[in-house]
């Protein structure tokens, strides 16, 4: 098949805020206690009451390829004050049409949207209101698509947690817009946020 690659690039570079293309893409010790108290029990320690509290639930090993429909549940951080654990079931990843993207005008031409469509659940009653995640979509060869869209379309509204959001079983939806090149297909969504899956993404294959 005849490739024609300088205006493929230039399709996929020239969308400016819309797309950006052509890429491939953790103590002090506390002081001892008088001799005159005996020491306090490895529960009742300052250190143990101060640690960060584990992730609840069989966490998802990183790099850990799962089936759509699948539920992955994660130590999760958002901002600088919340943190907790979530579950993330990539439920579809759909393929869109160009004139979806009609908003973007030329910017857009070439491209193909694909929608990773989510849910995402509060395991362990953390605080996350207003939280958000967001998805990674990788072609159909396993490596990055090479354009990254951001907004959202009316085919796919990005969701995002609500002041609800800070109990165990509260769930919400959301969809992360991702795009390709025209002729080229996404083959799986991946989650690569956070300690170990930064280099070792949790992938969600068709």
């Amino acid at each position: 098949m005849k490739h024609v690659r300088i205006p493929a690039l230039l399709a996929a570079c020239a969308v400016g805020l819309l797309l950006s293309a052509c890429g491939g893409e953790s103590g002090q010790a506390a002081p001892a206690a008088p001799t005159s108290a005996p020491a306090a029990p490895a529960s009742e320690s300052p250190e143990s009451s101060t640690a960060a509290a584990a992730p609840v639930g069989d966490v998802t090993k990183p790099g850990t390829e799962l089936k759509l429909g699948e539920r992955a549940v994660v130590p999760f951080k958002y901002g600088t004050s919340k943190s907790g654990t979530i579950a993330i079931t990539v439920t579809a990843i759909e393929k869109g049409d160009n004139a979806d993207l009609a908003k973007y005008g030329d910017k857009a031409k070439g491209i193909t949207p694909f929608y990773l469509r989510a849910t995402v659940e509060n395991v362990d009653g953390a605080d996350l209101a207003y939280s958000s995640v967001s998805l990674r979509a990788l072609g159909a060869d396993g490596r990055s698509t090479g354009v990254i869209i951001t907004g959202s379309t009316d085919q796919c509204k990005s969701g995002t947690a609500g002041k609800d959001f800070t109990k165990a079983g509260a769930k919400f939806e959301t969809c992360t817009l991702q795009g390709a090149r025209e002729g080229s297909e996404v083959g799986a969504a991946t989650f690569d946020k956070g300690d170990g899956y930064d280099k070792s993404p949790l992938v969600w294959k068709n």
